[in-house]
């Protein structure tokens, strides 16, 4: 398979994780009184319903609330959605062997600090998009720097150690590891527009998750960085 069609399907197994949030927002399926595991239980039923996704290739995130400050190997116990919540969903659906990595964020109420953590992570996500394009020999450490200044530009703190990760045929660990080099974080040294250890393109997520400790709340906007 050559490298047009390898971007041409992670681009179609991401299009297809959006119309599942598209989808999840037109049936209302966000609502207070909702444990977060039973909500992650209707997007699994309804990826399956749409597109017989049967897989996910990372555990599936629902976090509502103070769960939202916590990075992605956290674990923190199942909570009700509450009516003024802040959410955010991670889902990492599998279209045949295709790695599909989508996170968005959603206000439950009408606090004005929250809708704009919600409209500010996809602004320093678009942010740090352009300049991973202006920087043709970036690496992943120098990109990480880059978005942890934009989230303290624009008043948030970094929530997680890392802003992003490899992303491609599953597993992609199978292939690179889990080395710091696929990882868009501090130590990741390398160009970021490399071939992989199969002598393919590197393909690349990046994640922005901001948080505000001393309120209690954290949003989270990911997709595709390279592509798209």
């Amino acid at each position: 398979m050559d490298e047009e069609q390898r971007a041409a399907l992670l681009l179609e197994a991401q299009d297809k994780a959006e119309e599942l949030f598209d989808e999840l927002e037109r049936r209302q399926l966000i609502v207070a009184g909702k444990r977060e595991r039973e909500l992650s239980d209707e997007i699994r039923d309804l990826a399956h319903e749409m597109f017989g996704i049967e897989r996910f290739w990372h555990k599936r995130i629902v976090r509502a609330g103070p769960n939202t400050l916590h990075p992605y190997r956290a674990n923190p116990p199942d909570r009700v959605i509450a009516a003024d919540d802040v959410l955010f969903c991670d889902f990492g659906p599998l279209l045949e062997q295709w790695e599909a990595d989508v996170g968005r964020t959603f206000v439950l109420g009408d606090d004005p600090v929250k809708h704009r953590l919600r409209d500010d992570v996809s602004v320093v996500f678009d942010a740090g998009r352009r300049y991973f394009h202006e920087h043709p020999d970036i690496t992943g450490a120098q990109l990480f720097a880059e978005v942890r200044r934009l989230a303290a530009g624009a008043g948030w703190e970094i929530g997680a150690p890392h802003a992003g990760h490899l992303v491609g045929e599953f597993p992609h660990e199978r292939i690179n590891g889990d080395d710091i080099e696929y990882y868009i974080t501090t130590g990741s040294d390398e160009p970021m527009r490399r071939p992989d250890r199969a002598g393919r393109l590197c393909h690349w997520i990046l994640e922005i998750h901001l948080v505000d400790r001393a309120r209690g709340f954290g949003g989270f906007h990911e997709q595709l960085l390279d592509l798209g």
